[in-house]
C-alpha cells in the first residue's frame, strides 16, 4: 500500500542502463515449492497474442485517467471488455507485505510491511514469491470494487508474449497505475530489484470481474482458475 515519493525513472537513473533483463526459466505449469518462487513461463493455455488481441480498444470506464509514475502526464484509462477490465501501463516493483531478503527496507525504499489484503493464516502476501498486481485505491477516478474487482481476483499479465497469471494483492497511490509485485516481474522477465528494477511500458493487466482465488496465496490456484477465465474472456470478446 505505497505512496511513491520517488519514481522509477527518477530512481533509476543510470542502473537501468546497466540491468539485464531476468532470463526466462523452464516452460509449463509446474511449480517447486513456494519460497521458489514462479517460473518465468507462458502459463496455461490461451497465448498471449490471442488475449491481446481482445483488447486493442478501450472502452473507457474510468471517469479520467491515471499516470504510470509522479511526474508522467495521466494517459492510462481503465478499459472494459465483457468479464474484465483492462489497462496498458508501465510495471514498477511492489517489494510490500512479508519481510524477505529480497523485499524488506534495505532493498526497497518504499517498503511497507503490509499489503491490503492478507493470506488465508491473516499474514500479507509475500511479494518475493507470489505473483500479484497491485489497483489503485478507490477514487473519484475509478472504483475498483464497483467494477467487480476485488483482493483475490484473477489478472492475466501479459509482457512480450508471455502470460503471468496473478492476482489481486494490493492497492496503491489513486492517481498511478501500473505496479505489480517482484513475483509477477521475475517470471515475466522483468527485472524485479524494487528500487531499480521494472519496465517502463508495454504490460497489459487484464482484470477478470468477479473472481477470487482461495486461498489469496496458491498461485497454482490462480493459474487453473485464470486459465479458464482467460478462455472465456477469448469466447466472450
Amino acid at each position: 500500500m505505497r505512496s511513491r515519493t520517488l519514481t522509477l525513472t527518477a530512481a533509476a537513473g543510470a542502473a537501468l542502463l546497466a540491468s539485464a533483463v531476468l532470463p526466462a526459466n523452464a516452460s509449463g505449469l509446474t511449480r517447486g515449492a513456494a519460497a521458489a518462487g514462479p517460473a518465468a513461463t507462458q502459463e496455461g493455455s490461451v497465448r498471449a497474442a490471442d488475449l491481446l488481441a481482445k483488447v486493442t480498444s478501450c472502452s473507457q470506464i474510468s471517469s479520467g485517467k491515471y499516470k504510470t509514475d509522479d511526474e508522467t502526464s495521466a494517459t492510462v484509462p481503465v478499459c472494459g471488455k465483457n468479464g474484465a477490465v483492462f489497462w496498458k501501463a508501465d510495471m514498477d516493483i511492489d517489494c510490500d507485505g512479508q519481510r524477505t531478503s529480497k523485499c524488506s527496507e534495505s532493498t526497497d525504499p518504499w517498503y511497507q510491511d503490509d499489503t491490503a489484503f492478507h493470506q488465508s493464516d491473516g499474514k500479507p502476501l509475500r511479494a518475493d514469491t507470489l505473483p500479484y498486481v497491485v489497483v489503485p485505491s478507490s477514487s473519484s477516478i475509478w472504483n475498483y470494487g464497483s467494477a467487480g474487482i476485488k483482493g483475490g481476483g484473477v489478472v492475466a499479465v501479459i509482457y512480450q508474449n508471455k502470460v503471468e497469471y496473478a492476482v489481486v494483492g494490493d492497492t496503491g497511490p489513486t492517481k498511478i497505475i501500473g505496479e505489480a509485485s517482484y513475483a509477477t516481474a521475475k517470471a515475466l522477465g522483468i527485472d524485479p530489484d524494487p528500487e531499480n528494477g521494472g519496465t517502463d511500458s508495454g504490460v497489459t493487466y487484464i482484470l477478470f470481474k468477479n473472481s477470487q482465488v482461495s486461498p489469496i496465496e496458491s498461485h497454482s490456484a490462480a493459474v487453473s482458475l485464470g486459465d479458464r477465465l482467460a478462455q472465456t474472456f477469448i469466447r466472450d470478446n
